[in-house]
């Protein structure tokens, strides 16, 4: 009992940021992180999604996070309601999934300027307001780490931010502010459903060692650990939470 209780107020007090929180993934990091006593603030480029994925403990600003001018409104909005952050996880990203020569102009700088400018932005204008001892967290992918066709832009997107996050832990080291990534493989939310076909869902099933999709409440446990003091120890690190898509060939089944 004790230790859930522990659980239960690890971020009591503080303050958090959720980039892209209005569903799926950042929306179920969100509540966990409110559930576990903090404050938090989600962001999301449509309001009407944005005010109705808010829920008690939650404070929404709308912007794009490839917009610096929005960027710099959050963090004045943070500043003058919370006066600090603790936690931030950069979630906020898109998907792009095509064969590499139909890759436009214009789908590069849209893929890039939300995976890479908004998180790289996200995160450098948050260090003034982030405490010594605060944490970060990347949403990255599994696609860094295992070649797919028709993921090239994508992949690069979220292989980057992993980068950033092994180099701003070296960088941030002095202040005892750790960053580290987390990299979903397929998990149910509606941009796995927007990008994967039915007819395709049993064969991606047939690929994960676990038999079976991830859950957004599933990645949302392993960012509050990484975003804890429970964590004190890790920075510069990517978690891998793909049910073995990245280190098994599942056996078929008898």
């Amino acid at each position: 009992m004790a230790h859930k209780l522990l659980l239960m107020n690890r971020f009591e007090g503080r303050t958090a940021l959720v980039t892209g929180g209005t569903s799926g993934m950042g929306l179920a990091v969100a509540r966990r992180l409110v559930a576990e006593g903090a404050q938090v603030v989600i962001t999301g480029r449509d309001k009407t999604r944005l005010d109705a994925a808010l829920e008690p403990g939650m404070h929404g600003v709308a912007g794009n996070v490839a917009d610096l001018a929005d960027l710099d409104t959050l963090m004045t909005d943070i500043d003058s309601r919370f006066g600090r952050l603790d936690v931030v996880f950069a979630n906020a990203g898109v998907a792009s999934f095509h064969p590499a020569p139909e890759v436009s102009e214009d789908e590069f700088d849209r893929v890039v300027d939300i995976n890479f400018k908004g998180v790289y932005f996200t995160i450098t204008k948050a260090l003034p307001l982030l405490a010594d001892g605060g944490s970060v967290v990347i949403n990255a992918s599994w696609t860094l780490h295992r070649g797919m066709p028709g993921a090239s832009l994508y992949a690069a997107t979220k292989a980057a931010v992993h980068n950033l996050a092994r180099t701003l832990s070296a960088e941030l080291a002095p202040r005892r502010i750790r960053v580290n990534s987390v990299s979903p493989g397929y998990i149910e939310t509606r941009m796995y459903h927007e990008n994967v076909p039915t007819n395709a869902h049993d064969t991606v099933v047939d690929g994960v060692a676990a038999g079976r999709l991830g859950t957004s409440e599933e990645v949302a446990a392993a960012v509050a650990f990484l975003a804890s003091d429970e964590a004190a120890y890790i920075t510069g690190q990517d978690l891998v939470i793909d049910g073995g898509v990245v280190a098994t060939i599942p056996s078929p089944m008898a």
